[in-house]
């Protein structure tokens, strides 16, 4: 669960409005979600068919205007298609990585159990092990994934020019100066206030795709 700044809106209208941008969104089946609102923070609950649908939904959420945080308690119950096998999944999984021109899926290994994708290897930028993620999430019958793809730059980062170049890309991308950035070796720390859960991951997005990054501290609130 993320913190974010305060909104002046009531549990009751944040709910309604959550449960409105359900039905919206063509990716979430609003019927098999349970929304309820303490002091900003959204939890949500049901079972839903694959992780790609319980990802949509917090999506959803997020982009609810006076939403502090998502809890995410729904329950991926499906395996996938009858007769879809672990090994079937995996056969998919490794073509979605090959398929995508972005991976270096020949670095890459995965295993699955019960629908459970794994993930190992390793990768030059961060933005590629989470477009590795992001595949494998889409895949139908996929429960969840483990990223443990390491991130292994070539060179190590020169940090002041790392943190000039992440501030000047969050300047063009969203805008704002009240994003301050640190870097500490090959992490890249986010802090300050962005006015939606986009630009967070807009931000976000920015300091992973800094040349040498290895991780990624995000500690910006999301508020007016």
């Amino acid at each position: 669960m993320t913190s974010t700044a305060a909104a002046a809106r009531t549990d009751d209208q944040i709910q309604r409005d959550v449960l409105d941008e359900l039905d919206w969104d063509a990716q979430v089946r609003a019927t098999d979600i349970g929304v309820t609102v303490h002091d900003g923070v959204v939890t949500l609950t049901g079972s839903v068919e694959s992780a790609a649908h319980s990802w949509a939904a917090v999506r959803s959420a997020q982009r609810v205007r006076g939403v502090r945080a998502v809890a995410d308690e729904i329950e991926v119950r499906s395996l996938g298609p009858v007769g879809v096998t672990d090994e079937d999944l995996a056969i998919a999984a490794s073509r979605a990585l090959e398929w995508n021109s972005f991976v270096p899926a020949e670095r890459l290994d995965l295993t699955v159990a019960d629908g459970w994708v794994m993930l190992r290897g390793e990768v030059e930028f961060g933005w590629q092990r989470r477009t590795a993620e992001r595949e494998l999430r889409r895949l139908r019958g996929v429960r969840g994934v483990t990223n443990l793809v390491e991130v292994r730059p070539v060179a190590r980062p020169d940090a002041d020019r790392v943190r000039r170049d992440v501030q000047r890309a969050l300047l063009r991308g969203i805008g704002t100066e009240r994003v301050t950035v640190e870097v500490h070796g090959d992490t890249v720390i986010l802090a300050g206030v962005v006015r939606s859960w986009w630009e967070r991951d807009q931000a976000e997005r920015v300091a992973w795709s800094a040349e040498g990054v290895c991780a990624v501290r995000d500690e910006l609130l999301v508020g007016g």
